[in-house]
C-alpha cells in the first residue's frame, strides 16, 4: 500500500468510476469531497476533511456536459487553494475545448487558451492530462503541464493479438505523428488517409498512401466524435483492399450518430479508452474498452514524489 498523508485524490463528478480506480491503484481512499448544486443549478462544493498543506489531485475530464464538469473542476480547486492546499494539481483526462485551439476564421475565439486561463486563474498549480488534440495547449498554460499518451497502451492491445500483416493507418495528416509512433511501438508499417474536409464533421476520402492490401489495418487518432470520419475510412481501406479494419482511440465523444456510425461501419472493433465514461447504452458488442488508471496512478506517484515522467513512456 502506498501511504503518505499529504497525498490526497478529490474526483468531481465527471468520471468517478477512473477516479476509483486510480484510487484502488495508488491503493489509497478518494478524499471526501463532493460536488452539489443547488435549486437554481448553481454549484457548491463540500470537503470533508483537512487538506491543508497537503498534495492534492483533482480528477476531472471536462467532457460533455463540458460546461458543468468545467465549472465544476474550476469550483473545486478554488475550495481547495482557499483551504490552504500546498499543491493542486487538476487531471484532466480529457481535455474539452482542445479543439477550438486556433482562429480559422476572422472573430474566432481561441476557446481551449480561455480554459487553461480559468483553470490556472482558480489556483491549480499543475495540469496532468492525456492525448491533447495538439501538443501546442501546453503553451496556453502558464503553469507546468504533464501530457502524456496513451498510445503504449494501445500498441499492448495489439501486439497481445499479434501484428502479422498489420498496417497503422493515420485517418488524416494531422495524425501523422500519432499514428508513426504506434507503429514504430508495434514495429509495424504506416499507412495515410489523404482526405479533404469540406465542412465540420463531413470529410471526403480522396487516397490511401501506403500498402495496405490484403493487410489488417489499425486506425488510430485523438478522438472519434460522431464516428463518420472513421466510418468511411474504415471502407475507403477496405475499398483499396485491406483485409479487416479496426480502430482505436483515446476519447471515445461519440456524439451523435456516432453509435449508429459504428455499428453500421466495416470495422470489427474499435478500441477506447476510459478517459470519458461511457454508460451501459453505449458500450456496444464492437467497442472495448482499455483502462488509464494505472498510467495516471504511477504519474500522480511520480509527480508526488519528484521523479520524471517521462520513463514511463520509453519504447520497448
Amino acid at each position: 500500500m502506498y501511504y503518505d498523508r499529504k497525498l490526497k485524490l478529490f474526483s468531481c463528478n465527471a468520471n468517478v468510476p477512473l477516479a476509483k480506480a486510480i484510487a484502488d491503484q495508488i491503493e489509497i481512499s478518494l478524499g471526501e469531497g463532493e460536488v452539489k448544486r443547488f435549486r437554481d443549478g448553481e454549484i457548491t462544493v463540500r470537503i470533508g476533511e483537512s487538506v491543508r498543506g497537503a498534495d492534492i489531485f483533482v480528477i476531472q475530464p471536462t467532457c460533455a456536459p463540458a460546461n458543468e464538469h468545467l465549472m465544476e473542476l474550476l469550483v473545486m480547486i478554488d475550495a481547495m487553494k482557499r483551504a490552504s492546499a500546498k499543491r493542486i494539481t487538476a487531471v484532466v483526462p480529457y481535455y474539452g475545448y482542445a479543439r477550438q485551439d486556433r482562429k480559422t476564421r476572422p472573430r474566432d475565439p481561441i476557446t481551449a487558451k480561455l480554459v487553461a486561463n480559468l483553470i490556472t486563474t482558480a489556483g491549480a498549480d499543475r495540469i496532468l492530462t492525456i492525448d491533447l488534440h495538439s501538443g501546442a495547449i501546453q503553451g496556453f498554460f502558464d503553469i507546468p503541464v504533464d501530457h502524456m499518451t496513451a498510445v503504449p497502451l494501445l500498441a499492448e492491445h495489439y501486439a497481445a493479438r499479434g501484428t502479422e500483416d498489420l498496417v497503422v493507418v493515420s485517418p488524416d495528416m494531422g495524425g501523422v505523428t500519432r499514428a508513426r509512433e504506434l507503429a514504430g511501438r508495434l514495429h509495424v508499417p504506416l499507412a495515410i488517409i489523404d482526405k479533404r474536409r469540406p465542412q465540420p464533421n463531413v470529410a471526403e476520402i480522396m487516397n490511401i498512401i501506403g500498402d495496405i492490401k490484403g493487410k489488417t489495418c489499425v486506425m488510430v487518432d485523438d478522438i472519434i466524435d460522431t464516428a463518420g470520419t472513421i466510418s468511411r475510412g474504415a471502407q475507403a481501406l477496405l475499398d483499396h483492399g485491406a483485409k479487416q479494419v479496426y480502430a482505436c482511440c483515446t476519447h471515445p465523444v461519440f456524439s451523435g450518430p456516432a453509435l449508429e456510425n459504428l455499428e453500421k461501419s466495416p470495422l470489427a472493433e474499435v478500441l477506447v479508452c476510459d478517459t470519458i465514461p461511457l454508460p451501459p447504452e453505449k458500450q456496444i458488442p464492437k467497442i472495448k474498452i482499455c483502462s488509464v488508471a494505472e498510467l495516471i496512478a504511477n504519474a500522480i506517484i511520480r509527480i508526488h514524489e519528484d521523479l520524471s515522467i517521462s520513463t514511463l513512456f520509453d519504447a520497448t
